[in-house]
């Protein structure tokens, strides 16, 4: 159970990646490719601070590493408009198509990035595409071996490339294998005819008409009173980008559709519900659920503190 402190606050996500870079393409455009795309993640991104400003609210944006070594003075910006910077790993890839070794060394690269350009510990983590699932759990205990302290990776549903559907759906504490602690803040879920129905953004938000995206969103707060994660992506405001014709047909589905639709959507969401960063959003609350992956049928059970 999530116990409320203070009024609460929702959080605002960016996911900080290009168009060329998403789990949809990576079949076609592979990473050694990236730099013959144009890249359109700062002029993106900057919109996207700029509405964040008009409506006077600091959001979270997740990083990828790659990304910001080639647009220091974009993560500069964020951090100094005075946004909460995470890490989103280095290259986009699934977690659990990785070795320990090579995880713990692209995370660990990511993370000096952003703090080499931010001055101040990088404390929050996302996984790309969400993947952290039960094929990867390992990856938790590197988390907090390099001085993570939350993270925002496990989606309580199910999905082709992600998700842990009989996961916690509210904040709470994860005990790693090797005994360090977490707090996860999972995506966002509401239940309807029983089933955890995706809310948090994203493709999701494009797809679904306005009106039910905002039931659902109001719905998985339980009406206000819980803390909820939305998120997005720059390139999804961005309707002009380069096509990549040779993807399938339901990959170009899911990236493309409803693109221009977006950013007003996006606005109305911002009048519709009050956001700020993780860090806000997560000092709302007291989290009483504890998932101890030490036990027996860990990736289920949760107890309370």
């Amino acid at each position: 159970m999530v116990k409320q402190k203070a009024p609460i606050t929702h959080a605002m996500t960016v996911d900080v990646e290009d168009y060329y870079q998403v789990a949809a393409f990576f079949d076609v455009v592979r990473p050694e490719e990236w730099e013959q795309w144009p890249s359109r993640v700062e002029a993106n991104t900057d919109r996207l601070l700029a509405l964040f400003d008009d409506h006077g609210i600091k959001v979270t944006c997740f990083i990828l590493g790659w990304v910001a070594e080639r647009h220091p003075e974009l993560v500069k910006r964020i951090h100094h408009a005075g946004h909460e910077v995470a890490s989103h790993g280095y290259s986009h890839r699934f977690i659990y198509r990785q070795t320990p070794e090579v995880f713990r060394e692209e995370t660990h690269r990511s993370k000096a990035i952003l703090e080499d350009l931010v001055g101040q510990p990088i404390q929050g983590y996302r996984a790309a595409s969400y993947s952290i699932t039960r094929q990867s759990l390992w990856a938790l205990d590197i988390l907090a071996e390099l001085g993570f302290i939350w993270d925002s990776s496990i989606f309580p549903t199910r999905h082709d490339n992600y998700g842990i559907p009989d996961s916690p759906r509210e904040p709470y504490k994860i005990i790693t294998p090797s005994g360090a602690t977490l707090t996860e803040f999972p995506l966002t879920t509401a239940t309807v005819f029983g089933q955890a129905v995706p809310a948090a953004g994203g493709g999701y938000f494009r797809q679904y008409p306005y009106a039910l995206s905002r039931w659902l969103f109001h719905k998985a707060s339980d009406e206000g009173r819980k803390p909820q994660i939305f998120y997005l992506h720059p390139w999804e405001i961005d309707p002009d980008q380069p096509r990549i014709h040779q993807a399938r047909w339901f990959s170009r589905f899911r990236h493309y559709t409803n693109l221009r639709r977006c950013l007003p959507r996006l606005e109305r969401m911002l009048r519709d519900f009050s956001f700020g960063t993780m860090s806000q959003s997560l000092g709302s609350v007291h989290i009483e659920q504890t998932l101890d992956l030490r036990e027996p049928g860990a990736g289920t059970n949760t107890r309370h503190s």
